[in-house]
């Protein structure tokens, strides 16, 4: 189950170019896995933390790749905060017995050099300390350029989609084990 915000979601594209339409693509190459998309624009950590429960009794995923805090982030929320939240929706899926994938998420520099790199250590700090599967930076290979992000500057366009789904499958096809179901459910 893919658990996020506007990035997993899709934001400003056709539903067939997201990446997790295509994750969900690459995954049936190699197992009969099925990907759940159950991510929200706008959502944030504290949202996320308030609905896990709920999105891990209806779906039983056996993995989550948790994609949250992008726009905790932006918003300048605490590090504290974001940090409480996401171990709280981890802590969820591991009573759940659900395998957690974290992908990381970096900030524009203008947020300051302290609160961006507090920001950043977030995911390998929780990672460790939970024996995660880690994603460093889910726009890795193009955050920086910015003919690879939609008008708005913060979403990634159709051509960016691709690298996104490298990014989390060089760690989700270590974690897969045949005949096991990851899966794809329209929102």
């Amino acid at each position: 189950m893919v658990f996020g915000d506007s990035l997993a979601a899709g934001y400003g594209l056709s539903q067939e170019a997201g990446w997790v339409n295509l994750l969900k693509k690459r995954v049936q190459t190699v197992s009969q896995a099925t990907v759940i998309n159950n991510s929200i624009s706008g959502e944030t950590t504290a949202g996320g933390r308030n609905r896990i429960e709920q999105a891990l009794r209806n779906h039983r995923p056996d993995i989550v790749i948790l994609e949250l805090s992008g726009n905790d982030g932006l918003r300048g929320a605490s590090i504290g905060s974001i940090r409480d939240n996401l171990e709280a929706i981890i802590e969820a899926c591991q009573r759940h017995k659900a395998t957690v994938l974290l992908t990381g998420m970096q900030l524009p520099p203008n947020y300051g050099m302290l609160y961006t790199q507090k920001f950043q250590d977030i995911y390998t700090q929780l990672a460790k300390r939970h024996g995660l599967k880690l994603v460093p930076f889910l726009m890795a290979g193009f955050g920086d350029k910015r003919h690879f992000f939609q008008a708005d500057g913060i979403h990634p366009t159709a051509q960016a989609q691709e690298m996104m789904v490298e990014n989390v499958w060089k760690v989700l096809r270590t974690m897969l084990k045949s005949g096991q179901v990851v899966a794809y459910e329209d929102n």
